[in-house]
């Protein structure tokens, strides 16, 4: 019984927000050479860990204020938070969910014609049936699929860094070392941050179980590391063929062909593709929680055929997003500014009620 509320309480937030996180985030490679490692390997690292300090910030104020207020969906935490400014938070995700399924996307399209070398349509296809199944089955289901996925996902990275790091150690050293003179880490740091906290309200429902200020704290801060250790992992992975690396689509994809193992590839490929299901369900499922509560108020309950119907209508609006625009141009230039809006919207806020109500304690 212990085990089971400690998990709930301390771990299963963090994978969850891991799972938000590790396929908008870096599950390709393509998001850390695009803030990071294009900066040049040690500006790079500083940038990821400028990232790491803001997100145990802010996840442990989300999660105190979660707690306090008793929101568990963004629409009740985001009013209560903002009052009447909350719709423009609302605004914000939206595009955010389009914008970060639509990279996913597009990333589970390279990745199935890549690998297995069929049209990109049929991977944006099982993503949508995937998502849509899953969607059907509601928050308990989602919570244990999102959970058992992250930690074959934590298994599955761990093996890629020690099989790169044991094959390319040297140069992994000595890219590493490569000098760089770029002084925007810090910038490009806030930027990761922000554009993947601020869709923390989508995993509220995760949060029920936290009880005092101390647990919410502390559970917010090893969410933070559960989320970023795999960057990291990956990061240094990258670094084993730097710089010719910064240019590739999928960047994991190059790792693979360069370790030469077919089938660890498509073993990987498969944990990796579920990783853009479970972003991409973390984020329909937030918005679909958003809606419950919405129809809650009515006395109307949203059943899970309804569920699985407004998660495929998502997904396909997404599809033309995914086929418009490829993977690169997607992060790189739609992410940038959605970044700013949720500094503006959710993470100042958040940490300066945060600030204030710990002060007022």
């Amino acid at each position: 019984m212990f085990r089971n509320i400690f998990f709930k309480k301390f771990i299963l937030p963090g994978l969850i927000f891991q799972s938000l996180v590790i396929g908008g985030g870096y599950g390709t490679g393509r998001e850390l050479v695009e803030f990071f490692l294009l900066l040049g390997p040690k500006s790079g690292l500083y940038g990821m860990i400028v990232s790491l300090f803001i997100w145990c910030i802010v996840l442990s104020f989300t999660f105190d204020l979660s707690r306090k207020l008793h929101a568990y969906d963004y629409r009740s935490f985001l009013k209560k938070v903002l009052g009447k400014s909350w719709i423009l938070y609302e605004i914000t995700y939206l595009i955010g969910l389009v914008l970060v399924i639509s990279v996913l996307a597009s990333a589970s399209g390279n990745l199935l014609k890549e690998t297995f070398n069929i049209s990109s349509i049929y991977g944006i296809l099982l993503m949508i049936l995937l998502i849509g199944i899953f969607s059907y089955f509601g928050s308990k289901v989602i919570m244990k699929f999102l959970s058992y996925w992250s930690i074959a996902l934590y298994f599955v990275f761990l093996i890629l860094v020690i099989s790169i790091g044991s094959i390319f150690s040297e140069n992994i050293i000595s890219n590493f070392n490569i000098s760089d003179n770029k002084s925007n880490w810090i910038i490009n740091g806030f930027k990761y941050a922000a554009y993947n906290v601020g869709i923390v309200p989508a995993m509220l429902f995760c949060l029920k179980d936290l009880k005092t200020r101390k647990e919410a704290m502390v559970s917010g801060v090893i969410a933070a590391f559960l989320a970023m250790i795999p960057g990291f992992m990956i990061y240094f992975s990258l670094l084993s063929h730097y710089p010719e690396i910064n240019s590739e689509i999928i960047p994991i994809n190059f790792l693979f062909n360069k370790l030469g193992s077919d089938s660890f590839k498509i073993i990987f490929q498969v944990i990796l593709f579920g990783t853009f299901v479970e972003t991409g369900l973390g984020l329909i499922h937030g918005f679909n929680e958003r809606i419950a509560s919405w129809l809650k108020e009515k006395k109307v309950i949203l059943s899970g055929v309804n569920r699985f119907i407004i998660s495929s209508f998502v997904m396909i609006i997404c599809i033309f997003f995914a086929e418009q625009f490829g993977l690169i141009s997607l992060i790189a230039e739609g992410y940038g500014t959605l970044t700013w809006a949720y500094w503006i919207i959710f993470v100042i806020p958040v940490i300066f009620i945060g600030v204030k109500k710990i002060i007022l304690k």
